[in-house]
């Protein structure tokens, strides 16, 4: 169980609090999320003029396409100099927004600091792709780098990973490589805030209106554009309701201030449940995609997050 002093507004660094009354500050003044149409803000987020400003590439990125059963994926490949393992990267964006080349800096840190090859999947998005589209992506992904990750990266000790969306697509992608082609090797799962219940959790339900990166207005606005309400409990679209036999070690990192905060608590008890060994990060005031920020909390999250994916591939099992 988690502390309950992280949930206690004392708890709160100054500056964290400061950090947050700007954001919100900046919020206010932009267009929420959900009154705008997916292809403006992606056109924003590409040219540079929106909240995040320009992109900033790594030379050290590769673009691929591979060859899966659905056709040619593209992908964003990151290779350091040593080698250990792999890591899947599935990015955030409410199965709406983002892609992969939104991220570079931070996984070309990954990359050296853990001694990983990092593969991360630019899936098709909603609302032009709906559900089951970027699932399916996620999996022709997965079943490609285990098939071929020993002969291009020396290694098939893969980790599975991402952020918000990121974070569900990765569980739903393990649940679909364990049914679907009888696999559960993957060594360790880094799953940040994720959104697990897309018929909302309490605290999503219960958020309201405030814009902290998130409100329940925007993740209706989400679930909207990429699947019918009639569905969103199938374990396949909210696997908060699966059979999670067979699921890996994993990390889960949340802030105290993210409308999905009880995705990710109730997640890791389900993981408990079935007996799997868990880690939870619980930070004080952080809001959702938190540890994008330049702040010590997003470095200190950072941190952890590094360490778990080294130690993994130096030594950490699959249960």
């Amino acid at each position: 169980m988690p502390d309950p002093t992280l949930f206690d507004a004392n708890s709160i660094h100054p500056d964290v609090a400061a950090f947050n009354t700007e954001l919100e500050r900046l919020g206010a003044a932009a267009p929420p999320i959900h009154t705008l149409e997916p292809e403006t803000i992606r056109a924003a987020r590409e040219d540079g003029s929106g909240p995040a400003g320009p992109i900033i590439y790594s030379d050290m990125a590769e673009e691929r396409v591979i060859e899966t059963d659905i056709g040619g994926l593209p992908v964003r490949v990151f290779v350091p100099d040593t080698v250990k393992g792999v890591y899947l990267h599935i990015h955030g964006g409410g199965w709406v927004l983002g892609r992969a080349h939104h991220q570079d800096i931070r996984l070309e840190e990954i990359a050296k600091e853990c001694s990983v090859a990092v593969v991360s999947v630019d899936y098709r998005l909603a609302p032009e792709h709906p559900y089951p589209a970027g699932p399916d992506d996620c999996e022709a992904a997965a079943v490609w780098l285990v098939e071929n990750a020993k002969s291009e990266f020396g290694t098939d000790n893969i980790v599975i990973g991402g952020e918000s969306a990121g974070g569900h697509l990765s569980v739903s992608t393990m649940l679909r490589m364990r049914d679907k082609h009888d696999y559960t090797g993957f060594k360790g799962a880094n799953l940040l805030y994720g959104v697990y219940d897309l018929s909302m959790t309490p605290s999503q339900a219960n958020w309201g209106d405030r814009t902290l990166i998130l409100s329940t207005p925007i993740m209706a606005w989400f679930y909207d554009h990429y699947v019918p309400e009639d569905i969103r409990r199938d374990p396949d679209v909210s696997p908060i309701y699966a059979d999670l036999t067979g699921m890996p070690p994993a990390l889960f990192t949340v802030g105290t201030l993210d409308p999905l905060l009880d995705d990710t608590l109730f997640m890791r008890a389900r993981w408990a449940t079935a007996g799997i060994e868990s880690e939870l990060a619980v930070y004080p005031g952080a809001v959702h995609s938190f540890n994008d920020f330049p702040t010590d909390q997003a470095e200190q999250a950072n941190s952890r997050i590094n360490r778990f994916i080294t130690d993994t591939f130096n030594g950490r099992s699959n249960k």
